[in-house]
């Protein structure tokens, strides 16, 4: 695509954007709801990862990324592996811009498409794809294309609502206690999948699978900002997914997480697949060009136990 052609399909998404948000937007609350009263029950995440496997983890390289979602989990043994007959999974995407998915400010739909589709091929009884955008959710699920590809398969696109969230409290945590989570989606799922664009951050130096945890969030979770790391550390020992899906095809490099431009982004045609949510991010570090010692939240969220920063540890298989 040349810079024309961009810019055309821009301003018809900039057009698009307007008219959606004139009718959703006035009805939508981007606070949330607030934090919850010391009388409220709190509730907690179960651990969603695989019994009985080793962290493992797949990096492809390639341009297609529904061509490189099948070498990964093929690569792993099949997704069988790790989806089983009757599982009801549940997808978490980067759905918190109302932008076009040439911005990679998002979870591309591609990629949640044929991952619910292996997910459905595995036996899954269903697919529920899920996010709380900063955006109205209807503008950026449809506008990002991430709802029509889930739907396209088979799988259901489940919007937040006031009464999906309930207080919870981390274990050990200084900052999520008694925090509204959207935690209705959680409801008898079976196995969890995070998939999330490579992309920089502006407070944080980078959003990746730790960070895509961060849309579970409800109330003015804008404050956790000025505690960055610390508060993706707290989200890394809130979820323990069954597998974390980054898409490093194209990285955003500069002005993230919201990017806006096609001078931000950088072709790198890498999918990274791992049952280790630390590694797979320590891996897309480099993607952008950083160490984890630039990223400090990696470091503390191995320090609380959530994975390992030394992804060759995992032995991972190279594509």
């Amino acid at each position: 695509m040349n810079r024309r052609e961009f810019l055309i399909r821009a301003g018809k998404a900039g057009a698009s954007v307007a008219a959606a948000c004139s009718v959703c937007g006035y009805f939508y609350d981007p606070a949330g709801p607030g934090p919850s009263s010391d009388k409220e029950a709190t509730v907690s995440l179960p651990d969603f990862s695989v019994s009985g496997q080793a962290r493992r983890m797949c990096v492809v390289r390639g341009e297609n990324r529904t061509r490189a979602i099948q070498r990964a989990f093929d690569a792993l043994g099949g997704i069988e592996t790790f989806v089983k007959k009757g599982d009801r999974v549940l997808l978490k995407v980067n759905a918190a811009f109302a932008s076009p998915a040439m911005l990679s400010a998002t979870t591309h739909p591609d990629i949640v498409a044929e991952t619910a589709r292996l997910c459905f091929k595995a036996g899954a009884s269903e697919v529920v794809v899920t996010d709380n955008p900063i955006n109205d959710p209807a503008s950026c699920f449809m506008l990002t294309g991430i709802g029509e590809a889930a739907r396209s398969v088979g799988a259901e696109v489940l919007l937040p609502a006031d009464d999906f969230f309930k207080p919870a409290t981390v274990p050990g945590a200084e900052l999520i206690i008694r925090w509204p989570l959207l935690y209705t989606p959680f409801e008898k799922t079976d196995k969890l999948i995070g998939i999330s664009p490579v992309k920089d951050h502006h407070r944080s130096g980078a959003s990746m699978s730790m960070k895509n945890w961060y849309g579970l969030l409800g109330g003015r979770r804008n404050i956790f900002h000025q505690d960055i790391h610390n508060i993706i550390k707290e989200l890394a020992m809130m979820v323990r997914p069954s597998l974390v899906i980054l898409d490093g095809m194209t990285t955003m490099m500069t002005n993230g997480p919201t990017g806006g431009s096609l001078s931000d982004l950088k072709q790198t045609d890498t999918m990274i697949v791992s049952t280790d949510q630390v590694a797979a991010d320590a891996f897309a570090a480099t993607l952008l060009g950083k160490t984890v010692r630039e990223l400090p939240h990696i470091a503390k969220a191995e320090a609380a136990g959530a994975g390992v920063a030394d992804y060759r540890l995992l032995n991972p298989v190279m594509i």
